[in-house]
Formats: C-alpha cells, structure tokens, sequence
C-alpha cells in the first residue's frame, strides 16, 4: 500500500516543475489526479515561457506510466467558475477527493519602483486569488467526502520575510499565509487539515532563466547559470545554490499522507537553511 493508496489528488500548475512532479510522486504512491495548467501565455512574465499542452500531455503519460488514472484539463485558476467546473467534472469521473495541491503560480523579479500595474495586479490574480479560488472550488467536494483532506498551498520562502525586487510576488505569498490559517481554523471542524509549502529557490525554468541570473550576477553583461550559482548559494545555509522539484514534492506528499493527520496551519519550509541564514 502507498501512502495516499486509493485516494485522489487536485493539482494547479499541473503540466511540468513542481506541479508535475507532485502529480508523480503522489502517483507513486497510490493516489489518481486531477490536473490543470493554464498552458498558455500570461502577459506579464516574459522571462521564460509557459507550459504548453505538450508539456500538460506528458505530465498525463507520466502518471498513467505509474497505472494510476489522470485527467487532464487546460484551466486558468484566476476563472473562478472554470476552475469549480473542472473540480466537479473530476471529482464525479474519479469519485472523490482528498488532497489538493494549489501549486500554480508565477515569478518575475523587479525593482519595487520598475514594476507596472498590470504585472502587479497579474501576479495576485494568479499566486493569491488563484489559491483561494482553488481552496473554494475543493473545500465543499472535501466536506462531503465526510473523510477529511489535507489542502497543501505552495507559497514560499518570500511567503515568510521579505525578499527584493519582489514586491508583488512576496505580497502574493505572504496572503497565501492568511488563506491557509484561516481556512485551518474555519474547516478543522471536518477533520480538512490545511498546511503551505514555503520552498527556497527551485530549480526550474522559473528560476532557471536569464533574468533572474542577471539580478543575481548583476555585473555580468551575459548571466548564465555557472556565473549566478555561487550567489544562489549564499542564500541558503546548506551549501546548495537550489533545491530540485522533488523535495517539494516529498514534503507535499507528507502533508498529504495520515503521517501528518495531526499537522494543520503549519508554515513548512524546504529551504535548505534560507529562513534561518
């Protein structure tokens, strides 16, 4: 038996990185999926592309790979009303739900003074409302379930200090904190446990891209990866430039399973030593 063995997952941000590999690696342990990505264009981040529905196509061939069942939706988690349809769509296929990992999200860095309206307004729809709106598409199928669920909310290490040139996406995290304490206290009542993530760097194309190694190696004309990695490193305490997307996904996977039936408004970090340095 796996460790969420029989029990079915919703998963935002779903079609690669840290979504994908959360869908994986709670498909390795037993669990079906319920997956959404936007997989389009999203105005504001032009550092790095977004997923596609190739990437969406594959992250399915992964998981049925692992004999578990998946379906698949293209969905904006800043349409409310899309995302509910989906939510019920899956739940009445696959015929319940028990966790739920609201992992879509959005990352471009900018000096506070630089940042335009839309961007700002862009990066709450989708880190904060997107959240919320996901949390609300789940929580009444949780409740009658009548078996609990445990809600995981990806926020970040900026969910918890502040972090430069990142106004607008540490606004974002920091009120995923207020949504997942809010709802730990309101839902508990039906044993429906709510917990965030708050991961350091991760070594994905969000981070992986020519700006962001620019702000970390601002003297050089041509960033790379190799000239930015030694600043990454002196963010954390571990002598790690990053973390990879499983150990989100492990720590996901733990606050998915009944190892953690008595952990709710938990902030959890997989930091590598960020907050403590």
């Amino acid at each position: 038996m796996g460790r969420v063995e029989g029990k079915v997952a919703f998963i935002t941000g779903a079609a690669r990185s840290q979504g994908r590999s959360h869908a994986l690696r709670l498909a390795q342990e037993g669990a079906d999926i319920i997956a959404v990505d936007i997989v389009g264009p999203v105005e504001s981040v032009h550092a790095y592309p977004m997923a596609t529905a190739e990437d969406l196509a594959e992250t399915v061939r992964q998981v049925e790979a692992l004999d578990r069942r998946i379906i698949a939706t293209q969905a904006d988690v800043r349409d409310s009303a899309a995302l509910k349809a989906v939510m019920d769509d899956g739940v009445a296929q696959l015929g319940r739900l028990d966790i739920v990992s609201a992992n879509a999200g959005i990352f471009q860095m900018s000096p506070a003074l630089e940042l335009d309206d839309a961007a700002w307004q862009e990066t709450i729809d989708i880190n904060l409302t997107g959240v919320w709106n996901t949390c609300k598409a789940a929580l009444p199928h949780l409740i009658e379930g009548g078996r609990g669920g445990s809600i995981i909310l990806t926020s970040s290490t900026a969910g918890l200090k502040g972090l430069a040139n990142t106004v607008h996406y540490t606004a974002a995290k920091h009120g995923v904190v207020g949504i997942m304490r809010t709802l730990a206290n309101e839902f508990a009542q039906y044993s429906i446990r709510v917990n965030s993530v708050h991961p350091t760097t991760v070594n994905t194309i969000m981070i992986q891209n020519e700006d962001v190694w620019g702000l970390f190696d601002p003297a050089n004309a041509n960033p790379t990866q190799d000239s930015a990695v030694e600043a990454f490193k002196r963010i954390n305490a571990l002598p790690v430039p990053w973390v990879e997307p499983v150990d989100i996904s492990n720590a996901v996977l733990f606050l998915a399973s009944d190892e953690a039936r008595f952990i709710t408004g938990v902030t959890l970090p997989v930091d590598a030593g960020n907050l403590v340095k």
